[in-house]
């Protein structure tokens, strides 16, 4: 059986993503579970080597037919879109533009079945709208490219799985936008997912979006009662294992102790934070109910340390490991 092939968008050029992938790709175990190939520009990755010390070499190539495949040299299908001096660690339109079109080019790929699986090295959605690419991040992009109208955003951790009703908006626009048809298709995403992963009966939790779940009524203008239950409700009654909503002040520790094997979070931090707590370097961001596989860091571009060197690669291994597990099975 043939390996999957997994493409890596390099992400940020101005970002840690060069790095990462130069530190990821050292590593010879992913190439005996996939064929990596990374979009990009050739001269960014080159800089990285150096930069890392991982002594590379980099293929650069103009189609994933040229790829090579071989341990010690990464094929880059090269965009050369940016100037080798763009630096680290700041902001830019050039920068933005180039990491929307590494996705782009992804996409094209992965719809043609040319790959198996996307893999996303981090973005800055401030360099994205510079250079004329109005997405709050990966996940809006990437439903827009491919016209999806229902799908969330999964993170994973070790013995800790959340789903999202609502990702990239503030907090009142979160609540404005929570609805029972939107959270009832949240929790359908998590069990079509988990289901294809082998779990034939999921155990789901959803977690309210006021202090102890609006504790009756208590905290908050009823949104509990008329935003979540009547969505869990309705997938109780299709034969779908799901509590809720519950507290997330306890929830999450339930979860971890593997009372439940996936949360249904109602907004960012609620979601993003306890999978942060467990470790960045173990996080992993899966976009669910798209037509490819597509996997991320959990991590942004780090600006801060960016060109430093010093960059964990951990999450990458881990999100290319994940795009290969969830790559369809190959004849």
């Amino acid at each position: 059986m043939r390996k999957p092939i997994i493409c890596i968008t390099m992400g940020d050029p101005s970002g840690v993503g060069p790095e990462i992938i130069m530190k990821a790709l050292k590593d010879e175990k992913l190439y005996q579970q996939c064929n990596p190939v990374v979009i990009g520009d050739s001269k960014i990755l080159q800089v990285a080597d150096q930069i890392v010390g991982t002594q590379l070499s980099v293929h650069s190539i103009s189609d994933i037919d040229e790829a090579k495949f071989e341990f010690g040299e990464v094929d880059c299908i090269d965009l050369n879109l940016v100037s080798e001096d763009i630096g680290f660690g700041k902001v830019s339109a050039e920068a933005g533009h180039a990491a929307y079109c590494y996705v782009e080019k992804a996409m094209e790929l992965a719809i043609n079945n040319k790959v198996h699986g996307i893999c996303t090295a981090p973005i800055s959605k401030e360099a994205l709208h510079k250079g004329g690419h109005l997405y709050p991040g990966h996940t809006e992009l990437l439903a827009e490219l491919t016209g999806t109208q229902d799908y969330a955003m999964m993170l994973t951790a070790p013995n800790l799985k959340v789903i999202h009703v609502t990702t990239h908006v503030g907090l009142v626009k979160a609540i404005e936008l929570i609805t029972k048809e939107r959270v009832y298709k949240t929790i359908k995403l998590a069990y079509e997912t988990l289901k294809k992963a082998g779990n034939l009966n999921p155990k789901i939790v959803v977690c309210g979006i006021n202090p102890h779940a609006g504790e009756n009524g208590l905290f908050g203008n009823g949104e509990e009662e008329e935003k979540i239950v009547p969505a869990v409700i309705k997938a109780q009654e299709e034969g779908i294992q799901v509590e809720g909503p519950l507290p997330a002040d306890t929830l999450f520790y339930r979860a971890i102790r593997g009372d439940f094997d996936i949360v249904v979070a109602m907004y960012h931090d609620q979601g993003h934070a306890p999978i942060k707590v467990l470790g960045l370097e173990a996080g992993v961001n899966i976009t669910i109910g798209l037509p490819i596989i597509r996997t991320s860091v959990d991590h942004g571009t780090a600006f801060d340390i960016a060109g430093t060197g010093i960059v964990n690669e951990l999450s990458l291994k881990e999100a290319i490991r994940q795009a290969v597990n969830l790559a369809p099975a190959l004849i």
